[in-house]
């Protein structure tokens, strides 16, 4: 009878220490996943930074259009000359 409650006595503990190593882990998780969109939109800002200053630096070897193009940089359009 005494090992029966030795071994429960061990699972709970185990299961203590499972349950505290988890909540550490879902913690940390958090924080680099929350590290990780951050930093993604840093990356995301600081390349539109770099795009808007030389957008040749960022395509090299590619025409000024192109890149205006891909860049989504707008352009003025007369409505006279959209067609219906």
């Amino acid at each position: 009878m005494t090992f029966q409650w030795l071994l429960t006595g061990a699972a709970v503990l185990l299961a203590v220490a499972a349950l505290v190593k988890a909540r550490r882990l879902a913690k940390r998780l958090e924080r680099l996943s929350e590290s990780y969109w951050e930093l993604r939109y840093e990356h995301g800002q600081l390349r539109a930074r770099v795009n808007r200053l030389d957008p040749e630096v960022s395509a090299p070897g590619v025409p000024a259009e192109e890149v205006s193009r891909l860049t989504g940089a707008t352009a003025f359009v007369p409505l006279s000359s959209l067609k219906r």
